[in-house]
């Protein structure tokens, strides 16, 4: 008996569970293969770090996506391609062959050279990166508790002016003015301070500039301070010094202003272009190598380049898939297309900003929020995790200002200075 092509998915994200899923009615043998036992629902990682979610409301077990689609999962590292053998090799000394090969691992954090930056500053990818800094924001606000005199100030500097940044700021904002009365009615609000710093002239620049500006005035209704045009030049354990040598305290550093390919993306000896990600033709298969597809964030097509967003990763993911399908019938791979649906981004309760693929078409305010709820909803991995979400996400806004919308984390593992200065996401960074 003929045994089936063997089709190795390396990750488990928004492109590669799409890919799976493409896959699972197909004559074809597949394995997953991420280092986490979970997929993460990344768009909401910052409700979890402000706790307006648990951790498990964005996690969905790797195994169980996997069995009901006839998959197996491998908990790895990819260490090593072999494209001329057709054979990966993983971290512990594992290797598989394979037919086709599907890589989706995504990208990480980039920090541009700034010094200070890896070591002082906090992430916003995974999931234990939101559980950390979760601890250490309830932690500072805590502190601040615990010092009726009001002697320290708890700065929070949110590097970034993208999807992730303004929803983060926004959100501590948010709870800044409104939460802190009812969850800390002895600490006076004032004495929090959030900054969200953009290099850019304005925040969401992929948006059209009305949505712009309605941002920007619904972050400054939430008491966020806005630095655009500024430019990080080192990160402090205790403060940000700007391009133009000012030093502005800080706190709590979170670094949500780029990404890029991790390192270890450069021993898999495959052809990369800016950022190292990995360069692929129109058909998503990696430049010179006829069984292997790239997908995702990690994945770029130098004449066409798709945004590094949920939506064209779940398409080229899907789009592998469906090439993989056509080269085991002997047919032609067709080239992929981008079909842009539109973007959205949330600031805060009942705020948020929706432009439709036709530029005229934006939306903004409940509306706008209502949409992005719903629309993540859907695309969450698992009805528990459908329900789940809808409960914590609703009780946080019906509660709104009454106490009852923050799910309080767990005092840090690294003990914190009096002064309420937590340092640097490498405190647990290497438990995902």
């Amino acid at each position: 008996m003929t045994q089936a092509p063997h089709v190795i998915i390396v990750g488990a994200g928004f492109a590669g569970t799409y890919a799976a899923d493409a896959l699972r009615k197909a004559p074809v043998q597949v394995t997953m293969i991420d280092r986490n036992l979970y997929s993460t629902f990344q768009p909401l990682l910052y409700q979890v770090a402000t706790g307006g979610l648990n951790p498990a409301d964005v996690a969905y077990p790797v195994g169980s996506f996997a069995a009901r689609r006839q998959t197996r999962y491998i908990r790895g590292d990819l260490a090593a391609i072999d494209a001329r053998a057709r054979r990966v090799k993983l971290a512990d000394g594992r290797e598989l062959g394979y037919n086709y090969l599907i890589i989706a691992t995504g990208v990480s954090a980039s920090y541009f050279g700034v010094p200070g930056a890896a070591e002082n500053t906090f992430g916003l990818y995974t999931r234990v990166d939101a559980i950390v800094l979760r601890d250490h924001i309830m932690n500072g606000f805590e502190q601040l508790s615990a010092d009726p005199e009001g002697r320290h100030e708890f700065a929070i500097t949110v590097v970034g002016g993208g999807p992730t940044g303004v929803e983060l700021a926004g959100t501590l904002g948010e709870l800044r003015r409104d939460m802190m009365r009812a969850t800390f009615p002895d600490v006076d609000p004032s004495r929090v301070h959030v900054r969200l710093v953009e290099m850019a002239p304005a925040l969401l620049m992929p948006f059209q500039p009305k949505l712009r500006q309605y941002t920007r005035k619904q972050l400054v209704a939430r008491g966020v301070d806005i630095r655009l045009n500024t430019r990080i030049r080192e990160v402090r354990p205790d403060s940000v010094v700007l391009g133009d040598g000012q030093s502005m305290p800080s706190d709590l550093t979170v670094w949500t202003a780029g990404v890029a390919v991790p390192q270890a993306v450069t021993g898999w000896n495959l052809p990369q272009g800016m950022g190292g990600r990995i360069l692929v033709g129109p058909d998503l298969r990696v430049r010179g190598g006829e069984a292997i597809f790239a997908v995702g964030d990690i994945a770029l097509d130098v004449e066409h380049p798709a945004p590094q967003l949920a939506q064209p990763a779940i398409q080229e993911g899907r789009h592998a898939a469906e090439q993989i399908i056509r080269l085991l019938r002997g047919e032609q791979t067709e080239p992929f297309r981008y079909h842009d649906k539109g973007t959205l981004a949330t600031i805060g309760r009942r705020s948020a900003v929706v432009q439709l693929s036709r530029p005229a078409a934006q939306i903004t305010g409940t509306a706008a929020w209502l949409a992005w709820l719903g629309l993540h909803l859907m695309y969450l991995l698992g009805n528990r995790n459908r329900i789940s979400t809808l409960i914590n996400l609703s009780w946080r806004y019906i509660a709104w200002g009454r106490g009852g919308s923050v799910i309080v984390g767990d005092e840090p593992s690294k003990p914190l200075p009096g002064d309420a200065r937590p340092r640097g996401r490498h405190v647990i960074k290497s438990l995902d």
